[in-house]
């Protein structure tokens, strides 16, 4: 019921998931990224505390493969065969779990900088839609990963309707820097997710500088702000 992407920019340091799935609210409950360690969305019957142990494990010292494998081997073995877990570290460097009981046509790709992992696909090529639209566009993180949504969608997204949307990025902030999501939509979550993404884009920075300089962040002019 979900498809998703992480991707690693090694130039900026950034990491960023988009993700969407016929269940409400998927975003809030399957994405996991730390600044400086990496990033993990888990899904399918989705286990949410698999991607902070696997966080975790990389945090120690543990690269992408091994934390991974850490935490399946650590994992009821009965409830991790249910689980689809998407892993990236900091050296860009990925791992993928699909167990056996996941839903429908499923898999992952895995490339130096990018994962994609998905359930209930139309056919495993919007994986490799996912995975080479993301490494092959331009732009910044969060526009390289909504053209790769795109691509994924055109090349046949889920077997049935998508619900619901999200795209996050970390910077080196210390907070997700972009953290949009579209939880319930009956129709076109993504659209509406690049929507979104259009009015953010061009503030992003400005609340990063509120965030960390606030005496230099500029006025947008709301009632009370007079600077």
């Amino acid at each position: 019921m979900t498809f998703s992407l992480l991707l690693h920019d090694p130039e900026t340091g950034e990491f960023g998931s988009a993700i969407s799935s016929s269940s409400p609210a998927v975003a809030a409950r399957c994405i996991s990224l730390t600044d400086g360690v990496g990033g993990v969305n888990s899904q399918n019957i989705t286990d949410p505390r698999l991607g902070p142990a696997i966080i975790s494990e990389m945090a120690s010292g543990k690269n992408a493969q091994s934390a991974l494998d850490a935490v399946v081997a650590a994992a009821d073995p009965t409830g991790i065969d249910f689980r689809q877990l998407l892993v990236i570290d900091a050296a860009g460097n990925t791992a993928a779990h699909s167990g056996a009981q996941a839903l429908g046509v499923f898999g992952a790709r895995t490339e130096n900088n990018a994962v994609a992992g998905g359930n209930m696909l139309a056919d495993l090529t919007v994986l490799d839609a996912f995975v080479e639209t993301a490494l092959s566009a331009t732009g910044r993180l969060e526009e390289r990963l909504f053209a790769a949504f795109e691509a994924a969608m055109a090349a046949g997204g889920e077997a049935g309707p998508v619900h619901s949307a999200g795209l996050s990025v970390v910077n080196g902030s210390g907070w997700r820097v972009t953290d949009l999501r579209v939880d319930w939509a009956d129709e076109d979550p993504i659209g509406q997710l690049g929507r979104l993404l259009e009015i953010w884009m061009p503030q992003r920075d400005d609340y990063i500088t509120r965030g960390l300089d606030p005496a230099a962040s500029p006025s947008y002019g709301v009632p009370g702000d007079d600077r």
